[in-house]
């Protein structure tokens, strides 16, 4: 049995969830098991991101200890 979304690291929520999209894409998997596969996907997006949401507040609280300014939004360069 799977584990559950919350009980995985970061990277193998990824992981997982590459696969379930690569699966998906290539469109042979039978309905019932496509929306099985989407519900798992759904679940580890939102896993994912409460641990990116815990991770950016301990980056604040850090920063604000040490005295540093005020994080800003990532802007890439593309």
């Amino acid at each position: 049995m799977a584990k559950k979304p919350e009980n995985l690291s970061f990277e193998q929520s990824l992981q997982e969830l590459e696969q379930i999209v690569a699966q998906l894409e290539q469109g042979e998997v039978p309905l019932e098991q496509a929306l099985k596969q989407f519900e798992r996907g759904i679940g580890l997006v939102r896993a994912s991101q409460a641990k990116l949401d815990s991770a950016e507040q301990q980056v604040a609280i850090l920063t604000e200890q040490q005295g540093q300014a005020q994080l800003a939004p990532f802007q890439s360069e593309e």
